[in-house]
């Protein structure tokens, strides 16, 4: 699955453990524009091979389409690396901090192209983004705005960094990811300033009755 910059997506982030990231994904509704994020906790629980567990999983289902699995790495360093250990497991897509040297970044979207996946650059605790990118070499094929989740909690009066969609999307030719957000309201918001993609993990983080309904109306929202 390659993504298309004219369509909106819903990214689900699974954060909890494989048995639930397996449950989630079978309660979500039949639709191209679901695609899957391997959070960082499942990860650091389960190791890469959660992510070929996941890919294995979606293509074995009664799911549509290719798989589409980020790994939220938040590569820092070593980032060739990292781009290949993901890519062999199954990855379309990998994510490095904006906080990371320009070398490492310049190294993660070189790493990412060669190995034939999305570059994801997550800007969480970047006050402006657009000065890291003006200094990369390439450009990452999508751009995350990011307002983390110790953030919302101990801070309530961090916003949802909305404001820097049309400063990136004016000056650089990418896609735009929203993150820290889980309200209909937040991912109207973020949709109506321009986001390709808006993240939603708090109401997947455990499977409930009502997981594929909420799907379903955030797709509808999300258009």
């Amino acid at each position: 699955m390659i993504l298309d910059r004219k369509k909106k997506y819903l990214q689900i982030a699974l954060n909890s453990n494989l048995g639930d990231a397996y449950s989630i994904i079978r309660s979500l509704p039949k639709s191209d524009r679901i695609i899957i994020e391997a959070g960082t906790p499942l990860i650091k629980e389960y190791g890469i091979e959660v992510i070929r567990q996941l890919v294995n999983y979606w293509s074995q289902g009664d799911l549509t389409g290719n798989p589409y699995i980020i790994a939220d790495l938040k590569t820092m360093d070593r980032a060739e690396t990292e781009v290949q250990m993901v890519k062999s497991a199954g990855a379309s897509a990998a994510v490095c901090l904006g906080q990371a040297s320009l070398e490492t970044i310049n190294s993660f979207v070189e790493s990412c192209q060669n190995e034939g996946i999305d570059s994801m650059l997550d800007m969480m605790n970047i006050e402006y983004p657009v000065k890291i990118l003006r200094q990369l070499k390439k450009q990452p094929n999508v751009i995350i705005l990011h307002r983390g989740v110790d953030e919302e909690k101990f801070n309530k009066n961090k916003p949802i960094p909305y404001v820097q969609i049309n400063k990136v999307l004016s000056s650089y030719n990418v896609m735009l990811s929203i993150a820290g957000g889980d309200s209909l309201r937040e991912v109207q918001r973020a949709i109506f300033n321009g986001a390709n993609i808006v993240v939603v993990w708090k109401e997947f983080y455990k499977l409930s009755s009502s997981t594929g309904k909420l799907a379903e109306d955030f797709l509808k929202e999300i258009k």
